[in-house]
C-alpha cells in the first residue's frame, strides 16, 4: 500500500491497526473505542477551481461557508465521489488518509484537531487504521490549519 510505505520513509512512528469493516470515521471510533474528535476524516473540497483535502474530526461536519470564507473563495463545493476513485487509486472509496501532499492535494487542518495528542484514522481500506501522535501528523501532513469544521 502507497500510504503505509510513504510512512515508513518519513520514519514517522505509528501503529497500525485492522479491524471490521468502517465505513465511516465515526464507525472507526467505534470500532477503536476512542472519542469521534480523535479521528480524522478527509472531505475533499474544489475551491476556485482548486482540489484541496479537509482533515476534520469524525464529529465535525465541513461548514463550507466558514471554508470559503477561510480561504477567500467565490465557490467552495464537496467533490463528487467519481472523481475520488481518480484522486486515490490505491485506497478503498471513503478510506483516504487525510495526507494530501502524498495525492497531490494541500491539506487544511481543521484547528479543533489540535485538541487531542493522538489521532486515528483510515489508512487506505476500511478495515486498516493508523494512529500518531498529533505532531507527527502535522510533520507529515504539513496542512495548512483553518476554523472551517462544525461539530454535529
Amino acid at each position: 500500500m502507497k500510504f503505509q510505505a510513504y510512512l515508513d520513509e518519513a520514519g514517522i512512528p505509528y501503529r497500525l491497526s485492522h479491524h471490521g469493516a468502517a465505513y465511516t470515521a465515526q464507525d472507526l471510533a467505534a470500532l477503536e473505542h476512542i472519542p469521534g474528535r480523535r479521528v480524522i476524516k478527509s472531505v475533499i473540497v474544489r475551491a476556485d477551481g482548486e482540489l484541496m483535502l479537509c482533515a476534520l474530526p469524525a464529529s465535525h461536519r465541513v461548514d463550507l461557508g466558514e471554508l470559503r470564507d477561510q480561504l477567500q473563495a467565490q465557490d467552495v463545493r464537496l467533490v463528487d465521489e467519481a472523481k475520488l476513485v481518480d484522486l486515490f487509486p490505491d485506497c478503498e472509496l471513503g478510506a483516504e488518509p487525510p495526507v494530501g501532499k502524498l495525492y497531490g492535494l494541500t491539506t487544511l487542518m481543521d484547528e479543533s484537531l489540535i485538541a487531542d495528542d493522538r489521532v486515528t484514522f483510515a489508512a487506505g481500506s476500511h478495515d486498516a487504521a493508523v494512529t500518531m501522535r498529533l505532531s507527527d501528523y502535522r510533520r507529515l501532513a504539513q496542512p495548512e490549519v483553518a476554523h472551517f469544521g462544525r461539530h454535529v
